[in-house]
């Protein structure tokens, strides 16, 4: 049973109806509302009339995130100002931040996709949740927020931070639902064993992560750590943030909403579409929004996509989790490398804690990585040969799944900074001209 039966688990080719009709209307809305995309389609010689199947998403135009910052703050919004009743942003780290905008009708929806995410995950509405996404521009905490109320649920909004508070709140509150990145959920697990709480004894029984690429080699030491199912949500600030996609109790691949959304996948290098089950980079089209809709939005993930009816009923097309972003590859000793295929194997080495950070550095006309990863206490306290052996084991390891060689430096525990929010794993130390 679904949060939503009628569209979670509808047939595929009533589902299809329904896009083509969503797809048409989007597409004629941003040609008559945004300039930009008016600009795109005539350019691409596309008129809203010749979008005749769900198929021919293909021939529009994609969006780009430059395409987002360079029309900052409102050149992507379809609706006059007094429509939008909210507007959340990305952090702009690395430039202009992302806006969204959104009508009441877009919140809407949101909120409707969060709820399923929810429901997928168990949580029913006498379940008390512990909020731990930051709460402001970041739609991580009001996403959540309004998911968890809209399902009946008792919302605790304790935000990101103050770690030991939230392991006391946790305790005295009984929460038996934590939202929170999955980095942040070890931050707080390894606070509660240095405070001697136990979490796998409180009534926690669940957690929703997401916000960041994470493997299930850390879904596996989450669920090991804190004793509770580890379930996934993933969105992004341009589509609506959380509620794009989630899972369902059968964790294999997360279900996307596909009456909100279209999902690709391209081959990044030649924006091609590919066939079913093979990797590539994941593209969206929203087709219900009103205030910001996306055409073909070049998400950067690298992920792969399923049609089957899964074991919980839905029927709602589904995506394999993030290998990685088309930014964040590396490429070491000529070969293609992601962050999370390190990340997945340093959590099969027993001896380290799964904290670590990789530095970047130019080596000619490569990129060289260096992998920082804590030991655990009695290994590093074991002293510099018990280190040198492990190292040499994380290198071996590494260098017999992906054929290169790494710099590995095991650190002492706790001296890698945790994280609180998205972890910062990715130190690029290149010279900007050179990356």
């Amino acid at each position: 049973m679904a949060w939503n039966d009628e569209f979670e688990c509808m047939p595929e080719e009533k589902r299809k109806q329904f896009q083509l009709e969503k797809l048409r209307e989007t597409v004629a809305w941003v040609n008559s509302m945004i300039p930009l995309y008016k600009k795109k389609f005539k350019e691409a010689g596309i008129t809203p009339e010749d979008i005749a199947s769900v198929e021919d998403v293909a021939k529009l135009p994609f969006t780009v995130k430059t395409d987002l910052r360079d029309e900052y703050p409102f050149g992507m919004c379809a609706v006059p100002l007094q429509e939008v009743v909210r507007v959340h942003a990305s952090s702009g780290t690395t430039g202009k931040p992302v806006t969204g905008p959104y009508t009441a009708e877009d919140l809407e929806q949101w909120t409707e996709c969060m709820a399923r995410n929810f429901y997928a995950a168990g949580v029913r509405a006498d379940d008390v949740v512990q909020n731990a996404y930051g709460h402001g521009l970041f739609t991580g905490g009001l996403g959540f927020h309004q998911g968890g109320s809209r399902i009946g649920c008792t919302m605790v909004p304790t935000s990101a931070g103050l770690t030991e508070r939230q392991i006391t709140l946790m305790q005295d509150f009984k929460a038996n639902v934590l939202c929170c990145t999955p980095s942040y959920a070890l931050t707080i697990a390894e606070r509660a064993e240095e405070l001697k709480v136990s979490i796998r004894d409180l009534p926690l029984r669940v957690g929703i992560f997401g916000a960041e690429p994470w493997t299930a080699q850390m879904r596996d030491e989450i669920e090991e750590r804190m004793g509770i199912k580890a379930m996934e949500a993933y969105g992004l600030t341009e589509l609506c943030g959380p509620g794009v996609a989630f899972d369902c109790e059968a964790q294999d691949g997360l279900h996307i909403n596909e009456d909100h959304f279209l999902a690709e996948i391209v081959d990044p290098a030649t924006l091609e579409p590919v066939p079913l089950e093979e990797k590539g980079e994941l593209v969206f089209t929203a087709i219900q929004r009103r205030a910001m809709p996306m055409i073909r939005y070049r998400t950067k993930d690298i992920t792969s996509l399923r049609r089957e009816k899964c074991a919980c009923g839905r029927t709602l097309i589904k995506m394999a989790k993030v290998f990685g972003r088309t930014d964040d590859m590396l490429i070491i000793s000529g070969v293609n490398v992601f962050p999370s295929q390190i990340e997945s194997l340093l959590l099969d080495i027993e001896e380290v804690e799964p904290q670590y950070r990789l530095l970047v550095r130019k080596k000619g006309y490569l990129d060289q990585l260096i992998v920082e990863v804590e030991g655990k206490k009695e290994i590093y306290d074991a002293g510099e040969g018990r280190r040198h052996e492990i190292e040499g084991k994380i290198t071996a390891h590494i260098k017999g799944n992906m054929g290169i060689s790494v710099e590995i430096n095991l650190v002492e525990p706790k001296s890698i900074a945790r994280s609180e929010g998205k972890a910062l794993r990715v130190i690029d130390e290149r010279p900007k001209q050179l990356r």
